[in-house]
């Protein structure tokens, strides 16, 4: 087929307004397609919005909406359980910094920006078929465009109708939870989150001046749908006693949560690697091609340079040499920093024996991650997004993938 003008995106989350919005700007008429027949207020915890993904927001014009929602954060701090500093990573002077977000409110930020921008967002439509360019919804309706393009999540339905066989997510041995809560007496962090390698459970917090406060626990869990009946009111004294008897604040600040504050997010999970990211029409971009868990820090983040550089590849080469260059752009670059947080994960979880092994090699370990040098790969990478993409773009120095 010849140059692209017309797309459906399935999903409203994240991924799917940013590629509305980088589509648009590609000259390319977006609709986004969401299942549900409400909106995502109030769902998710916290994440952060890294420098690449500040950076690709700003090749779309739209990074002013992290900052409009977003807490700065400078850099992050490892501790171990005793209170230990281990190690502390710098943001870049010559990138931006990274932001502190709630999701729910990062997804109503960028819902309300494609909207004003003109982007159509129907709810109410559950994917069931994609056949070429007509996507077909549980309600019996139809919609044609040149693509369809899925960005419905790590249990994505377009992956799975593209590609029956593609792998199911991997529990990573984490349970996920977080909240915001008010002042608890606890020392301000300034803009800096502070990361602590507890001796149950791994805790993550930052304290503003003003001393509100943000937290997350990764508590390891061997099933994955342990504790699926406890109300927020009994998971709050549970998560506190995962942190008894460590020296940092974690307790203060889980009992000075209100219950009805308490995000839980369940079992983490991941997919190493998608096989099919594309087949006739239809793509997949964020979570739906490269699922990486929480630990990553990365997810939202290369959900939208993904979208960013689909609607590039889409403005300058017909299907389906769009879609493979698109791959060719991303594949190396997502799959990596999987594996990177898989590892991360591994040190959550550790047993018992691991834990005590892993908290003798933690200080060296940490010296040497603490190099600048070994991240900036993660956090530089920028997008030129009126540079055109040739099928050899990817292979090229300026083609970052």
């Amino acid at each position: 087929m010849g140059t692209v003008t017309s797309a459906i995106v399935v999903g409203g989350g994240i991924a799917g307004p940013v590629a509305a919005l980088a589509l648009r700007k590609a000259g390319i008429a977006a609709t986004v397609y969401e299942g549900h027949d409400g909106f995502a207020d109030g769902v998710g915890g916290a994440l952060s919005i890294a420098p690449n993904g500040r950076t690709a927001l700003a090749a779309v014009d739209a990074d002013h909406v992290v900052e409009r929602v977003g807490t700065p954060m400078s850099g992050m701090v490892m501790q171990s359980w005793t209170g230990k500093r281990l190690a502390e990573f710098g943001s870049f002077d010559d990138l931006p910094p990274m932001q502190l977000v709630w999701r729910h409110e990062l997804y109503r930020a960028l819902y309300d920006e494609a909207v004003a921008r003109g982007v159509r967002i129907v709810h109410g439509k559950r994917l069931v078929s994609v056949r070429g360019g007509v996507a077909g919804f549980a309600d019996g309706s139809t919609a044609e465009a040149d693509v369809v393009i899925g960005a419905d999540g790590i249990r994505s339905t377009v992956r799975r109708l593209i590609d029956p066989s593609a792998p199911s997510p991997r529990y990573v041995g984490l349970l996920g939870f977080g909240a915001r809560c008010g002042p608890a007496g606890v020392a301000p962090t300034g803009d800096k989150m502070h990361l602590v390698f507890g001796r149950r459970a791994f805790f993550g917090y930052q304290v503003t001046a003003g001393g509100d406060s943000g937290w997350f626990v990764n508590l390891p869990s061997k099933d994955p749908s342990y504790g699926a009946t406890f109300s927020r009111e009994e998971w709050l004294p549970i998560l506190a006693d995962a942190f008894a008897g460590d020296r940092i604040p974690a307790v203060a600040l889980i009992r000075g949560t209100d219950p009805a504050a308490l995000v839980v997010t369940g079992g983490l999970e991941d997919i190493p690697s998608v096989p099919v990211w594309h087949r006739d029409r239809a793509v997949l971009i964020g979570d739906a091609a490269h699922p990486t868990s929480p630990s990553s820090g990365q997810g939202a983040s290369l959900a939208i340079e993904s979208a960013v550089q689909l609607a590039r590849c889409l403005r300058d080469l017909p299907v389906p040499a769009a879609f493979t260059a698109y791959e060719q752009l991303r594949r190396a670059r997502v799959e990596r920093v999987i594996a990177t947080a898989a590892r991360t994960n591994s040190d959550k979880a550790a047993g018992p024996v691991a834990r005590i092994l892993r908290d003798l090699l933690m200080p060296p370990m940490m010296r040497l991650f603490a190099n600048p040098a070994k991240w900036r790969w993660q956090f530089d990478h920028p997008i030129d997004f009126a540079a055109p993409v040739t099928t050899g773009t990817a292979l090229s120095p300026s083609g970052r993938g």
